[in-house]
């Protein structure tokens, strides 16, 4: 096992020095086919492990070396692999598989083709290194590297300024995040006198219940999750992030590096669940997340920014999760939402691609008989995300629903509203894109086509699992939670036992049906509006009332502009003028000082002998007068 689990760490970032260093000179296939051949190859291996463990199997922690020891603590490097880092590697790998083989279509005429691939196996690496290391110290390697990935694929196409910008807004709100994250694992090493996930859980035991010890390292901790997963107030890094290539998009803002902040809670459940006050604080920010991103959503007319808002606003429904206690339901949607997020991506990408690089659904309209398998497979990924009857999406949010209820039925209510926005944002960008008339130019219209096989066969493969990944976790409702498989592969993973309210089968039966009937209620009223009364987006400026609110981003952007932004670089101007004003001109005196001193020896040392001769002898005439002095 040990030789399996270096081999699925290390193929990614063998991928990532072949292209690096020899891909420039390689044909694009043999590079596109490389990448993916790595990956995918890591997914069987990981396969085939998950095949040997059972619910009931213990950790394998594999050893690398002893890293260093300081103040009694031994750190090793090494890894874990057990039920919760396995369902990780395999989304990773399973997806980011996938979202390879698509990106050899998608970037075949890129100049920077083999430099995409070789960034994209490097993220891979990061992600895999970041859920697979067996203490706190290796997964912020892992966090860190999946943050400078982020950084170099956000701003791929560097010419462009306003990427280039993204790119870094995105670096340093997750710097500030990643602030708080080190803090919490230092204050671990100094309170239990380990870092490793195993010897952590075990002398968590040493902290009192929500003692205020327990609440700062679980809010630091809290405070590195929501920058990765951009949450309220650091989540506006992620729309913006869209201007990096769509495939990006995919993996690491849909199903792999927004995810690691819900990976970190749950691996750290056993210091999260003594902290109620820390859980209460992350499931207000998970609903407020998910209400605003939502509200954000509904007007957004950049078919990229829609789905950036509603992965904000999912990644708000898993902390809702979270801050419930249920983990399992959490990491369920996580995996779920892996699937149809990643096909409601890499299916606008087709759309883009077929779009001749457009993106603004106001010029889209009547793509789906132009883009049949795009049409129908994004169709599912809307029905999934939306809440259709059985399918993932509609039975991991009812799992959320049911446990938020059973915490307080007006938390429910405004679970149930934003849930019911997604279906909204989501149906009307539908609908935009494949229905009516085709809104955009002649060249356009001439230039659609349905994308290859190698960028629809990872669509197809994505809406399969988008439709029968739900049944991983079978509702409550059959045989009322007999059937939670992944609540059973998961149990080792808690080493607490989180009581999660009861609520009775008639009630959760009630519940199912109005999200059901919410569900066609939505579907009805956009379809109306779009396609029987054929509505379409107004320019951003006629908007006004709660839909300039929605389309201008509640103005959050232009707030933060004008109160961080200003000031730092107010600070940046002052601090300018200081150094220039200042500090360059004391700087510059020194060197005049010393020049003219120079100057001054240089007219006494001028080779004449006699004057040296006369120096020395009033130099020896003062020091024998000085020395009578003193005597």
């Amino acid at each position: 096992m040990e030789n399996l689990v270096y081999a699925i760490i290390l193929l990614p970032l063998a991928g990532f020095l072949i292209n690096g260093l020899f891909g420039k000179k390689l044909p694009k296939m043999l590079v596109g086919t490389l990448a993916t051949a790595v990956v995918f190859a890591s997914f069987i291996i990981a396969l085939s492990l998950f095949l040997k463990f059972n619910a009931d199997s213990q950790p394998v922690i594999v050893r690398a070396f002893e890293w260093f020891r300081i103040n009694g603590i031994q750190v090793n490097f090494g890894f874990q692999i057990d039920q919760l880092s396995l369902m990780m590697i395999m989304i990773i790998t399973g997806i980011g598989s996938l979202i390879h083989l698509y990106s050899i279509g998608y970037m075949s005429t890129d100049e920077g083709f083999h430099k995409f691939f070789s960034y994209l196996n490097l993220f891979i690496f990061m992600m895999l290194l970041l859920v697979m290391g067996s203490n706190y110290l290796i997964l912020f390697i892992g966090w860190e590297g999946v943050g400078l990935c982020s950084y170099l694929l956000i701003g791929f196409w560097y010419k462009n300024k306003e990427y280039g910008a993204a790119a870094r807004k995105a670096f340093i709100m997750n710097r500030i995040g990643d602030l708080g994250m080190i803090i919490g694992i230092l204050m671990i090493a100094s309170q239990t006198n380990a870092v490793d996930y195993l010897s952590v859980a075990q002398n968590s035991g040493k902290f009192e219940l929500d003692s205020t010890v327990i609440i700062f390292i679980t809010a630091s901790l809290f405070i590195g999750a929501v920058g990765k997963s951009a949450q309220i107030p650091l989540f506006t890094w992620l729309p913006d992030a869209m201007a990096g290539p769509t495939p990006v998009s995919a993996l690491i803002h849909a199903a792999t590096m927004v995810t690691a902040g819900i990976y970190l809670v749950v691996r750290s459940n056993f210091l999260f669940s003594l902290a109620p006050t820390t859980m209460d604080g992350i499931l207000f920010i998970g609903l407020l997340t998910a209400l605003v991103a939502a509200f954000i959503g509904l007007r957004q007319n950049d078919i990229k920014k829609v789905l950036a808002y509603s992965t904000v606003s999912q990644l708000g429904f898993m902390f809702v999760a979270v801050g419930t206690g249920a983990y399992t339901v959490a990491m369920f949607h996580l995996m779920t939402h892996a699937f149809f997020k990643a096909l409601l991506f890499l299916g606008s990408g087709s759309v883009i691609h077929a779009m001749s690089g457009e993106q603004d659904m106001r010029l889209m309209g009547g793509l789906k008989k132009k883009i049949p398998i795009t049409h129908i497979t994004f169709l599912i990924g809307t029905l999934a995300i939306s809440g259709f009857p059985f399918l993932s999406g509609m039975i991991s949010k009812d799992e959320i629903l049911a446990n938020v209820y059973g915490r307080s039925p007006y938390l429910w209510a405004v679970l149930f509203i934003i849930a019911a926005m997604t279906a909204i944002y989501m149906f009307r960008a539908y609908y935009l894109t494949f229905h009516g008339e085709f809104r955009g130019t002649e060249e356009q219209k001439n230039h659609l086509h349905e994308s290859p096989l190698n960028m629809t066969l990872p669509l197809m493969v994505l809406a399969v699992l988008s439709v029968i990944g739900g049944f991983i976790n079978l509702p409550h409702f059959i045989g009322h939670g007999s059937y939670a498989k992944l609540g059973t592969w998961l149990q080792n993973i808690y080493v607490y036992d989180v009581e999660l309210p009861e609520v009775p089968l008639m009630t959760e039966m009630i519940l199912l049906g109005l999200t059901v009937l919410m569900f066609f209620v939505v579907w009805f009223i956009v379809r109306n509006i779009y396609v029987t009364k054929k509505k379409m987006a107004l320019p951003e400026e006629n908007y006004t009332g709660w839909e300039k609110l929605s389309t201008k981003k509640l103005y959050i952007d232009e707030l933060n502009n004008a109160t961080f932004v200003k000031f730092i670089e107010g600070l940046g101007i002052g601090g300018n003028m200081f150094d220039k004003g200042i500090l360059k001109r004391f700087v510059d005196y020194i060197g005049i000082g010393a020049e003219d001193s120079g100057r001054a020896a240089k007219k006494l040392q001028n080779g004449n002998v006699e004057n040296y001769v006369l120096i020395m002898s009033l130099a020896i005439g003062i020091i024998l007068i000085v020395n009578f002095i003193l005597q």
